[in-house]
């Protein structure tokens, strides 16, 4: 668990440490602008701003029922951030698996990406999707209602 917020803590301390040092030099605006870039920064690199992430055997029972993408993604991934970022709301509707919580989503991405953790991988009908485009993966979402 504390890998999971070991990016995010580490963006909070950098941007305090930052932060402090402008404040110290006279700088408030300057000093507030920083802490508040670290602290969105630190945010989007967090599980918060994920949906709530299920474990990779429900995750795949409920997309093979209900037809939705699973996602599997972790904390600090840009690719994943960006694939979050381009679905919006959409993205409340699938099914997301954080890699580094749940071992077993880790070896379902290893499974499909020849040995490599490679994420976002999102499964649809089973199949495996290695970085896919966002508007595909909405499409698929789409398909799915």
């Amino acid at each position: 668990m504390r890998r999971v917020w070991g990016v995010p803590v580490l963006y909070l301390l950098v941007g305090a440490v930052l932060a402090a040092a402008l404040f110290a030099e006279g700088s408030t605006a300057g000093g507030v602008a920083v802490a508040v870039v670290f602290l969105v920064i630190a945010l989007v690199h967090s599980p918060l701003f994920f949906p709530a992430s299920t474990g990779a055997a429900e995750a795949l029972r409920r997309g093979a029922a209900d037809g939705r993408p699973v996602v599997f993604w972790r904390p600090g991934c840009a690719y994943c951030i960006r694939m979050r970022l381009r679905l919006g709301r959409s993205a409340r509707r699938m099914h997301w698996v954080d890699i580094w919580s749940d071992p077993a989503g880790a070896a379902e991405v290893r499974a499909a990406n020849d040995g490599d953790e490679t994420v976002p991988t999102v499964f649809v009908a089973g199949r495996p999707h290695t970085n896919p485009p966002p508007a595909w993966v909405r499409g698929q979402l789409d398909a799915s209602a």
